[in-house]
Protein backbone atom coordinates (compact mmCIF):
# COMPACT_ATOMS: atom_id res chain seq x y z
CA UNK A 1 0.00 0.00 0.00
CA UNK A 2 1.52 3.55 -0.99
CA UNK A 3 1.65 5.80 2.22
CA UNK A 4 -0.62 8.81 0.81
CA UNK A 5 2.00 11.73 2.11
CA UNK A 6 0.88 14.75 3.97
CA UNK A 7 2.67 18.20 3.77
CA UNK A 8 1.37 20.72 6.49
CA UNK A 9 2.33 24.29 5.08
CA UNK A 10 2.78 27.01 7.80
CA UNK A 11 3.24 31.16 6.08
CA UNK A 12 2.31 34.39 7.01
CA UNK A 13 4.10 36.91 9.36
CA UNK A 14 6.31 38.09 6.87
CA UNK A 15 5.16 39.26 3.38
CA UNK A 16 5.59 37.33 0.41
CA UNK A 17 3.93 36.56 -3.49
CA UNK A 18 1.20 34.24 -3.01
CA UNK A 19 0.87 32.91 -6.18
CA UNK A 20 4.50 32.10 -7.75
CA UNK A 21 4.64 30.80 -4.05
CA UNK A 22 2.04 28.63 -4.42
CA UNK A 23 3.40 27.34 -7.93
CA UNK A 24 6.20 26.19 -6.06
CA UNK A 25 3.91 23.99 -3.56
CA UNK A 26 2.26 22.68 -7.09
CA UNK A 27 6.19 21.40 -7.86
CA UNK A 28 5.69 18.80 -5.05
CA UNK A 29 5.10 15.43 -6.72
CA UNK A 30 3.50 13.25 -4.03
CA UNK A 31 2.12 15.14 -1.85
CA UNK A 32 -0.91 15.73 -0.33
CA UNK A 33 -0.55 19.67 0.57
CA UNK A 34 -2.90 22.12 3.16
CA UNK A 35 -1.37 25.60 3.66
CA UNK A 36 -2.40 27.58 6.91
CA UNK A 37 -1.47 30.87 6.91
CA UNK A 38 -0.84 33.19 10.43
CA UNK A 39 -2.61 33.95 12.70
CA UNK A 40 -5.07 31.38 11.82
CA UNK A 41 -2.30 29.10 11.31
CA UNK A 42 -1.44 29.26 14.86
CA UNK A 43 -4.98 28.15 16.35
CA UNK A 44 -5.24 25.48 14.02
CA UNK A 45 -1.59 23.91 14.85
CA UNK A 46 -2.51 24.54 18.73
CA UNK A 47 -5.98 22.61 18.09
CA UNK A 48 -4.57 19.70 16.02
CA UNK A 49 -4.01 20.57 12.26
CA UNK A 50 -0.38 19.12 12.72
CA UNK A 51 -0.79 16.22 13.58
CA UNK A 52 -1.69 13.75 10.63
CA UNK A 53 1.82 15.91 9.14
CA UNK A 54 4.43 13.97 7.73
CA UNK A 55 6.53 16.96 6.92
CA UNK A 56 6.02 20.44 7.75
CA UNK A 57 7.32 23.22 5.73
CA UNK A 58 7.44 26.31 7.72
CA UNK A 59 7.67 29.57 5.96
CA UNK A 60 6.52 31.45 8.34
CA UNK A 61 8.00 34.04 10.87
CA UNK A 62 5.01 34.58 13.47
CA UNK A 63 5.25 36.47 16.87
CA UNK A 64 6.17 40.08 15.85
CA UNK A 65 4.11 42.88 15.73
CA UNK A 66 5.97 45.87 13.85
CA UNK A 67 5.09 49.49 13.79
CA UNK A 68 5.96 52.79 15.11
CA UNK A 69 9.51 52.58 14.20
CA UNK A 70 10.10 49.53 16.73
CA UNK A 71 9.04 45.63 17.32
CA UNK A 72 7.35 43.76 19.73
CA UNK A 73 7.03 40.29 19.80
CA UNK A 74 5.71 37.54 22.14
CA UNK A 75 5.80 33.73 22.00
CA UNK A 76 3.45 30.98 20.75
CA UNK A 77 0.66 29.92 22.83
CA UNK A 78 1.39 26.60 24.56
CA UNK A 79 -0.97 24.31 22.64
CA UNK A 80 0.93 25.30 19.57
CA UNK A 81 4.29 24.82 21.34
CA UNK A 82 3.17 20.91 22.71
CA UNK A 83 2.01 20.24 19.30
CA UNK A 84 5.25 21.18 17.05
CA UNK A 85 7.16 19.54 19.59
CA UNK A 86 5.00 16.22 19.55
CA UNK A 87 5.23 15.88 15.62
CA UNK A 88 9.20 15.72 16.12
CA UNK A 89 9.00 13.57 18.93
CA UNK A 90 6.86 10.91 16.84
CA UNK A 91 9.41 11.20 14.29
CA UNK A 92 7.88 13.97 11.81
CA UNK A 93 10.21 16.05 9.97
CA UNK A 94 10.61 19.74 8.62
CA UNK A 95 12.00 21.89 6.23
CA UNK A 96 12.14 25.64 7.65
CA UNK A 97 12.73 28.47 4.54
CA UNK A 98 14.35 31.95 4.36
CA UNK A 99 12.67 33.90 7.15
CA UNK A 100 11.74 31.08 9.29
CA UNK A 101 14.45 31.32 11.37
CA UNK A 102 13.43 34.64 12.60
CA UNK A 103 10.43 33.60 13.58
CA UNK A 104 9.02 33.32 17.60
CA UNK A 105 11.80 35.26 18.81
CA UNK A 106 10.49 34.80 22.68
CA UNK A 107 10.52 30.77 21.84
CA UNK A 108 14.30 29.93 22.32
CA UNK A 109 13.29 26.31 21.77
CA UNK A 110 12.64 27.44 18.08
CA UNK A 111 15.86 28.64 17.64
CA UNK A 112 17.62 25.43 18.79
CA UNK A 113 15.20 23.56 16.32
CA UNK A 114 16.27 25.57 13.57
CA UNK A 115 20.05 25.73 14.84
CA UNK A 116 20.01 29.58 14.12
CA UNK A 117 18.40 32.34 14.71
CA UNK A 118 17.29 35.88 13.12
CA UNK A 119 17.37 38.76 15.69
CA UNK A 120 15.62 41.89 14.55
CA UNK A 121 16.67 43.36 18.17
CA UNK A 122 20.11 42.95 19.78
CA UNK A 123 19.55 39.80 22.10
CA UNK A 124 20.53 36.11 23.39
CA UNK A 125 20.89 33.30 21.07
CA UNK A 126 22.60 29.68 22.04
CA UNK A 127 23.25 31.45 25.13
CA UNK A 128 25.27 34.51 23.85
CA UNK A 129 24.86 37.87 23.44
CA UNK A 130 24.31 39.43 19.82
CA UNK A 131 23.33 42.58 17.78
CA UNK A 132 20.88 42.57 15.70
CA UNK A 133 20.80 40.12 12.81
CA UNK A 134 21.78 41.77 9.08
CA UNK A 135 20.23 41.36 5.65
CA UNK A 136 20.97 42.41 1.95
CA UNK A 137 18.11 41.86 -0.44
CA UNK A 138 19.36 40.69 -4.61
CA UNK A 139 22.70 39.50 -4.01
CA UNK A 140 24.13 37.60 -6.70
CA UNK A 141 26.58 34.80 -5.37
CA UNK A 142 26.72 30.75 -5.84
CA UNK A 143 25.56 28.52 -3.93
CA UNK A 144 28.55 26.02 -3.19
CA UNK A 145 27.32 21.74 -2.51
CA UNK A 146 29.43 20.68 0.28
CA UNK A 147 28.35 16.92 0.18
CA UNK A 148 27.72 15.85 -3.60
CA UNK A 149 26.91 12.63 -2.15
CA UNK A 150 24.11 13.61 0.36
CA UNK A 151 20.63 12.40 -1.08
CA UNK A 152 19.64 16.55 -0.53
CA UNK A 153 22.38 17.82 -3.01
CA UNK A 154 21.08 14.55 -4.96
CA UNK A 155 20.63 16.21 -8.81
CA UNK A 156 22.36 19.24 -7.71
CA UNK A 157 25.39 21.12 -9.95
CA UNK A 158 28.78 21.33 -8.11
CA UNK A 159 27.82 25.08 -7.83
CA UNK A 160 24.72 27.17 -9.07
CA UNK A 161 23.73 30.98 -8.99
CA UNK A 162 21.36 32.51 -7.29
CA UNK A 163 20.11 35.91 -6.58
CA UNK A 164 18.22 36.38 -3.36
CA UNK A 165 18.09 37.66 0.25
CA UNK A 166 20.67 36.76 2.41
CA UNK A 167 21.09 36.83 6.57
CA UNK A 168 24.26 37.49 8.75
CA UNK A 169 22.92 35.56 11.99
CA UNK A 170 24.38 32.96 14.33
CA UNK A 171 24.07 29.57 13.69
CA UNK A 172 24.77 26.59 15.70
CA UNK A 173 23.48 23.22 16.79
CA UNK A 174 24.80 19.92 16.00
CA UNK A 175 24.17 20.61 12.28
CA UNK A 176 25.40 18.40 8.72
CA UNK A 177 26.39 21.32 6.04
CA UNK A 178 25.02 21.35 3.03
CA UNK A 179 25.00 24.22 0.67
CA UNK A 180 27.39 27.62 1.66
CA UNK A 181 26.75 31.04 -0.32
CA UNK A 182 29.68 31.98 -1.83
CA UNK A 183 29.78 35.40 -0.15
CA UNK A 184 31.63 36.96 2.31
CA UNK A 185 29.77 37.15 6.00
CA UNK A 186 30.82 40.40 7.45
CA UNK A 187 29.02 43.33 8.51
CA UNK A 188 30.40 45.88 5.40
CA UNK A 189 27.81 43.16 3.05
CA UNK A 190 24.71 43.61 4.70
CA UNK A 191 22.19 45.98 6.76
CA UNK A 192 20.98 46.07 10.10
CA UNK A 193 17.86 44.79 10.80
CA UNK A 194 16.99 46.86 14.10
CA UNK A 195 17.98 50.24 11.85
CA UNK A 196 15.38 49.24 9.27
CA UNK A 197 12.72 48.47 11.70
CA UNK A 198 13.23 51.96 12.63
CA UNK A 199 12.35 53.06 9.53
CA UNK A 200 16.70 53.76 8.05
CA UNK A 201 16.65 50.80 5.62
CA UNK A 202 19.87 50.10 3.98
CA UNK A 203 22.13 51.19 6.55
CA UNK A 204 24.88 49.73 8.97
CA UNK A 205 25.92 52.99 10.68
CA UNK A 206 26.87 52.50 13.96
CA UNK A 207 26.45 48.44 13.77
CA UNK A 208 29.57 46.17 14.27
CA UNK A 209 28.36 42.91 13.95
CA UNK A 210 31.06 40.21 13.89
CA UNK A 211 31.33 37.62 10.92
CA UNK A 212 29.03 34.76 10.39
CA UNK A 213 28.85 31.58 9.31
CA UNK A 214 28.46 31.03 4.70
CA UNK A 215 25.92 28.06 5.25
CA UNK A 216 23.08 28.17 3.68
CA UNK A 217 21.68 24.93 4.17
CA UNK A 218 22.26 21.96 6.56
CA UNK A 219 20.28 19.45 8.24
CA UNK A 220 20.06 18.25 11.94
CA UNK A 221 17.97 15.72 14.24
CA UNK A 222 14.86 17.45 16.32
CA UNK A 223 13.27 14.87 18.56
CA UNK A 224 12.73 11.42 16.71
CA UNK A 225 12.61 13.61 13.30
CA UNK A 226 15.04 15.82 11.33
CA UNK A 227 14.52 19.45 10.08
CA UNK A 228 16.40 21.31 7.09
CA UNK A 229 16.99 24.76 7.06
CA UNK A 230 17.40 26.21 3.44
CA UNK A 231 18.23 29.88 3.65
CA UNK A 232 17.36 30.84 -0.04
CA UNK A 233 13.74 31.59 -1.21
CA UNK A 234 13.28 35.32 -0.67
CA UNK A 235 10.64 35.56 -3.58
CA UNK A 236 9.01 34.48 -7.63
CA UNK A 237 13.27 33.96 -8.70
CA UNK A 238 14.15 31.76 -6.48
CA UNK A 239 10.34 29.93 -5.65
CA UNK A 240 11.41 29.11 -9.74
CA UNK A 241 14.88 28.41 -9.75
CA UNK A 242 15.00 24.43 -10.64
CA UNK A 243 17.44 24.05 -8.47
CA UNK A 244 16.20 25.46 -5.53
CA UNK A 245 13.11 23.26 -6.45
CA UNK A 246 15.22 20.15 -6.60
CA UNK A 247 16.76 20.94 -3.27
CA UNK A 248 13.24 21.33 -1.49
CA UNK A 249 11.90 18.19 -3.35
CA UNK A 250 15.36 16.04 -1.66
CA UNK A 251 14.86 17.54 1.50
CA UNK A 252 10.52 16.74 1.89
CA UNK A 253 11.76 13.32 0.83
CA UNK A 254 14.56 12.76 3.49
CA UNK A 255 13.11 14.05 6.41
CA UNK A 256 9.87 12.30 5.88
CA UNK A 257 9.03 9.72 8.11
CA UNK A 258 9.94 5.81 6.92
CA UNK A 259 5.99 4.45 6.70
CA UNK A 260 5.42 1.72 8.16
CA UNK A 261 4.85 -1.57 6.15
CA UNK A 262 1.57 -2.60 5.35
Amino acid sequence: MTHDRHLLVLSGGHPYEAKPFAGLLASFGGWTVTHLIHPEAETAVAQGAASEADVILFYDMPGYDFGGGTVTSRPPSLAYRVAITDHFERGGGAVAMHHAIAGWAEWPEWADMLGGRFLYQPGTADGEYHLDSGYRHDVRYDAVVLDPDHPLTAGLPPRFPLCDELYLAPVWGAATPLLRADHTFVRDNFYSAAEAVAGRLFSNGGWDHRPESNLIAWEKPVGAGRLVYFQPGDGPAAYADPNVRRFLANALAHVAPVPASA
